[in-house]
């Protein structure tokens, strides 16, 4: 014995072993409660604040990064708004954005927005959800989600896209139509369809590249050369066989994504056509299957445009992120599914 030690109560827990759990049981209240509490929350009676903090500060408790998160502090999650997550398109931007993040050490939380009732009801629940440190949007939003999405004051960067006034990384959507098309009037094709989607969402860009490219070429745009389709294969089939069912078909068809572009191949080949020898197919992405079919396309770096929108959420983390868009480039992959018209019989 080296001292006196009559009296003494037992010691208080050490302050790196007190846990939130500990402050709410002293408080006689619950975790939720105490980090409400201690984090400035809502919906906390003015006693029962004023008894938590006493609590913690008779335990000596240090927060942990956890314990911060709840009660307000920087989250270490980003929010991503997506709308069809089973599409490729999206499912390749995930993985790159979902491989950056990891890498800063931070967790995406997927939210899907695909319907309307769905995006509705994101939306209505949205400042209840600040939870996040930014969010990433894989899909436009309009004016009413855009100020919905400013209340939570976190940074918000796009990918896939320009959406809104945020910071974003995608391709020129209107160059990577002209691409397609200039190579088709190249090639000596003038009367050209087009199988466009239903859910391009905000200006379609590759719309509009086929109407200039057209219109450059001294050929005025064919309305009834354009159909509108679901954006999967099974749309492109069906576009393609309303195509062909006209009194004058085209002799290519540029196709908005490579999955409607294999579709319409599907139909063609069905109908005992030849690709390229009776009609050529062109798309945009160069989705795996565009390699394994050898279909002729337009490459976009998909997994990039989702890393580099990682990069843009570390960077507004840090304050270090300007208004800014940066636009990948995108290429024609030549392949086997165009070639010049067929000669008149």
């Amino acid at each position: 014995m080296t001292g006196d030690t009559g009296g003494a109560q037992a010691p208080v827990r050490s302050a790196s072993r007190v846990t939130l759990d500990d402050v709410a049981r002293h408080a006689g209240v619950s975790a939720a409660t105490a980090s409400r509490a201690l984090g400035d929350g809502p919906h906390v009676a003015a006693a029962t604040r004023e008894r938590v903090r006493a609590a913690a500060e008779e335990l000596d408790y240090v927060a942990s990064p956890e314990a911060t998160r709840l009660a307000g502090g920087p989250t270490g999650r980003v929010a991503v708004l997506v709308p069809h997550p089973s599409r490729w398109f999206f499912g390749e931007l995930l993985e790159g954005l979902e491989g950056e993040l990891r890498a800063a050490d931070l967790d995406l939380v997927l939210f899907r927005v695909g319907g309307p009732e769905e995006r509705a009801a994101f939306f209505a629940r949205l400042p209840a959800r600040r939870k996040v440190d930014a969010v990433v949007v894989l899909t436009p939003v309009n004016e009413t989600e855009h100020a919905r999405l400013a209340s939570l004051d976190v940074a918000v960067v796009a990918a896939g896209g320009r959406v809104a006034p945020y910071p974003s990384i995608a391709v020129d959507e209107h160059a990577a139509g002209r691409q397609a098309m200039d190579h088709l009037l190249h090639l000596g094709h003038r009367r050209i369809g087009m199988i466009d989607v239903e859910d391009a969402g905000g200006p379609d860009g590759r719309r509009a590249a086929w109407e200039a490219a057209l219109r450059d070429a001294g050929v005025e745009p064919d309305g009834d050369l354009v159909v509108t389709v679901p954006a999967d294969g099974e749309g492109g089939a069906d576009g393609m066989a309303r195509l062909l069912g006209l009194r004058s078909p085209p002799t290519a068809v540029f196709a908005h994504s490579d999955e409607i572009a294999l579709g319409a191949v599907r139909t063609l080949r069905r109908a005992g056509l030849r690709v390229p020898e009776d009609l050529s197919v062109i798309g945009i992405d160069d989705h795996p299957l565009a390699a394994l079919t050898d279909l002729t396309t337009v490459a976009q770096p998909v997994r990039e445009q989702g890393r580099r929108a990682g990069e843009l959420v570390q960077a507004a983390l840090r304050g270090e992120l300007d208004q800014q868009a940066v636009t990948l480039p995108t290429r024609l992959v030549l392949r086997s599914t165009t070639s010049p018209p067929a000669a008149p019989r």
